[in-house]
């Protein structure tokens, strides 16, 4: 079943990275290239895989951007690290460490930080392997990075030769982690804890914690390692049966491991037999279809051929019809285009009766205009004879008057030149004509309001402001507001409604 999923995922990748490198799809195919790669890494073919990552290692640095770069790069370094070749594994992590530095991928660096310690750990360069395992956490708290870096960094302590602290924080871990579903990681701290209490010869907590570990039901690898604890914890403990009975262990296990490695490398090599099969049933399939592409297009160019022969024959054919078509043609033309003249003769005398009745209504805006200036200038003069009126009656009022005969004298003659009645006559007529009306219906809803109410209200329906009608009445604009307010109570308009609203609407 194990094979023939592998051969199946194998198929189906080889035959998308065919896909995409005839389509030039560089990230597909990189992708495909990289998974092929690691289904041989899976199946233990570790040279194989190895060919795989090259080669999408290629795409990467030729087509990619350097995240895929790094990705490969890392894939390679698990790939020596796992063939102890530590050296290059470790140039290899770096290279993709220095490139995650550079892009500022933070969970990236925490990774490939993490992997450059746990490579460190085993090469006993301890100090260097804190450091980073150290930057690994102030990278990323990624819960997929950050607990194995603290796994690691107590496996890091017990090496250091600090058992206590090692298994005080692998404890922690433990205890934090129960509920987890991965079992893994578990594991590896119960073993970490078991290795700590052997380190400080404490036989029973050793034994009791491997044996708990072993009851996990652990993988092969680790089952051997567990093997090894158990037989140190007894021959120790100077059981020499049970100490030679794990020790036997371990050799089964060797043996066993063994027989499933060399299982996946020939199955590895029968899937490869089988990729090569395939490759080539691929190759003549397109083969195939190459002949009958060739063949299709040879009919396809007959067809085209005739059609050509056709078309030629339909063309001499429709020419004739398109002479004949065409002296009908012209002469429909002709008419058309008499046509068109008298509905361009029309629309043009159209044109002219839209213009005149433009020319029109703006001969009667400009007359409605100059109205309105005659009505304003009127509204003015009727506004100052008022005042001076006022003004004479004050003068008469004096006691000083009689004794002054000059003075007496030149009140009759202003009192003759005035013509308050006529003025104010003469701006009703003119107001009326370009107002339509306005005075007479504003009188006819509110008799009550004064010849000065009207005419303050006239100038506010002229859009003049406050201050042009202080100037206008010859009164301060206090005075203006005031008269403006006691208008406005006179006709009882409502607290929302101003007196420039209302008259806009009368």
């Amino acid at each position: 079943m194990w094979k023939k999923n592998h051969v199946k995922s194998l198929e189906l990748l080889t035959e998308a990275r065919t896909l995409a490198e005839k389509n030039r799809w560089h990230k597909q195919m990189f992708l495909a290239q990289n998974n092929i790669g690691c289904n041989y890494y899976m199946m233990l073919d570790y040279g194989e895989a190895l060919k795989q990552y090259l080669e999408s290692y290629k795409i990467a640095i030729k087509y990619l951007d350097t995240a895929h770069e790094m990705t490969v790069l890392n894939n390679i370094a698990i790939l020596y690290s796992k063939e102890k070749k530590f050296r290059k594994a470790n140039d290899y992590f770096l290279k993709a460490y220095r490139i995650a530095k550079k892009n500022n991928d933070s969970i990236k660096i925490g990774l490939y930080s993490l992997n450059l310690g746990s490579l460190a750990n085993e090469e006993n360069r301890l100090q260097e392997a804190r450091n980073y395992l150290d930057q690994s956490l102030r990278y990323t708290q990624h819960p997929q990075v950050s607990i194995p870096a603290q796994i690691t960094l107590c496996v890091n302590d017990l090496l250091l030769g600090h058992p206590q602290k090692a298994r005080l924080s692998a404890e922690k871990l433990f205890y934090n982690l129960k509920n987890e579903e991965n079992n893994d990681n578990r594991l590896l701290l119960s073993s970490i804890i078991a290795k700590t209490y052997l380190k400080e010869n404490n036989l029973v907590s050793a034994l009791q914690w491997t044996n708990n570990t072993l009851s996990e039901k652990p993988d092969l690898e680790n089952k051997r390692e567990l093997f090894g604890l158990l037989a140190d914890i007894y021959f120790r403990l100077k059981t020499y049966n049970l100490a030679f009975q794990y020790k036997d262990s371990i050799n089964a296990a060797d043996n066993k491991l063994n027989v499933i490695k060399n299982g996946k490398l020939f199955e590895s090599s029968e899937v490869k037999f089988q990729i090569q099969n395939y490759k080539k049933e691929i190759s003549e399939k397109e083969s195939k279809i190459k002949n009958e592409r060739k063949i299709f297009y040879s009919i396809l160019a007959s067809i085209i051929f005739g059609i050509i022969i056709l078309l030629v024959v339909f063309r001499n054919h429709l020419i004739k019809n398109k002479q004949s078509r065409l002296i009908a043609q012209r002469d429909k033309e002709i008419i058309e285009f008499k046509l068109q003249k008298e509905t361009a003769c029309n629309s043009l005398l159209i044109e002219k009766e839209k213009t005149a009745l433009l020319e029109q209504e703006r001969l009667k805006k400009e007359i409605e205009l100059r109205n309105q200036k005659i009505s304003s200038k009127s509204l003015y003069l009727s506004g100052r004879n008022q005042l001076l009126e006022e003004i004479l009656k004050s003068l008469s009022k004096a006691p000083e008057l009689s004794e002054n005969r000059v003075l007496i004298n030149d009140v009759k003659a202003l009192k003759a030149h005035l013509k308050i009645d006529d003025d104010w006559d003469d701006f009703i007529r003119h107001f009326e004509e370009v107002n339509q009306g306005f005075i007479k219906n504003l009188t006819a809803k509110h008799p009550q309001l004064t010849t000065t109410d009207i005419r303050y209200i006239s100038y506010v329906y002229m859009n003049l402001n406050t201050k042009e009608i202080a100037t206008m009445l010859n009164i301060t604009l206090e005075a203006c507001r005031k008269r403006k307010e006691r208008i406005e109570k006179r006709m009882n308009l409502p607290d929302h409604l101003s007196l420039s609203s209302y008259i806009s609407i009368v």
